[in-house]
């Protein structure tokens, strides 16, 4: 029974990792690191401070996907509105 309960943590981590990394790949891919980080500031602010900054915000997405794509306050990313809710979500996550 122990030989079967390691493999099943491994499966579900990478699972629970897949889509996280899929968004940091889309966010590379639409350009978002170029100007942030994780955890460190570049040229705005690191995705670790938005997400604190929106916690507890029921209407954090919504915002942010809006002053992502009109350009209010931050450049107009020309992603789809599924990547852009996408990366929001991921950003929010952390």
């Amino acid at each position: 029974m122990k030989s079967l309960v390691f493999p099943a943590v491994v499966i579900a981590g990478a699972l629970v990792a897949a889509p996280a990394l899929a968004q940091e790949d889309l966010a590379k891919k639409e350009g978002c690191l170029n100007c942030h980080a994780t955890d460190t500031k570049k040229v705005g602010p690191a995705f670790k401070d938005v997400a604190a900054k929106y916690k507890g915000k029921a209407d954090a997405e919504a915002t942010l996907v809006a002053k992502l794509k009109d350009g209010k306050g931050h450049p107009a990313t020309k992603a789809s509105p599924a990547d852009l809710t996408g990366i929001v979500k991921w950003v929010l996550a952390m």
